[in-house]
């Protein structure tokens, strides 16, 4: 009976720690555990923001708390939800820590947007500014879609760099991930 009793105990802390609603104003830094390995949706508001992958199991949004930014974060099992919001047009920035391994959907207005040390795959839009994203080896992906519509396009470790209107390119291989990136108008660095 103990030992039922144990597992039961176990089991609903796992799917305590798996699940959170959470929503705060103006506090930093705001953070979630989350699992290894998942999928996290980012809305941004326009700002500068870094994604950076971290060894810790957590979703984590710190910036400076004298800020009234709205962070809102929905987990269940190994999806998560991130909207930021309500960022000032002061230079504001933000640091968006993920497990190093999580597979990344990332939607943002305008600004600067720096992604390094995530290993997955990654779809990232960002309508005006400069997005660089470190994506290690060529060999690692099995599809990579890049382009801009108005701007340069540096992709060094697929031996491209292109500037002007509409650019792009497409690769496909053996590895593993998948990788769409696309910037309206600005830069785009793949590193």
């Amino acid at each position: 009976m103990r030992t039922i009793a144990f597992v039961l105990f176990s089991l609903s802390g796992i799917m305590l720690a798996q699940a959170a609603n959470i929503e705060e104003v103006g506090k930093s830094p705001v953070e979630t555990k989350f699992a290894s390995g998942g999928r996290i949706r980012m809305q941004l508001c326009s700002s500068g923001i870094d994604i950076v992958g971290k060894i810790d199991a957590k979703l984590r949004v710190s910036f400076d708390p004298r800020n009234d930014v709205k962070v809102r974060m929905h987990v269940s099992g190994d999806r998560a939800v991130l909207q930021l919001t309500g960022c000032p047009h002061n230079n504001f920035r933000a640091t968006v820590e993920v497990p190093k391994s999580s597979n990344l959907y990332v939607r943002m207005f305008a600004g600067e947007l720096n992604v390094r040390d995530v290993t997955g795959d990654k779809d990232v839009v960002l309508h005006f500014g400069e997005l660089n994203m470190d994506v290690g080896k060529a060999e690692e992906y099995a599809h990579v879609d890049a382009s801009v519509n108005s701007g340069e396009l540096d992709a060094s470790p697929f031996n491209i760099s292109k500037g002007g209107l509409f650019r792009s390119f497409a690769q496909s291989g053996s590895g593993q991930y998948r990788v769409h990136v696309h910037v309206g108008a600005g830069q785009l660095d793949l590193r």
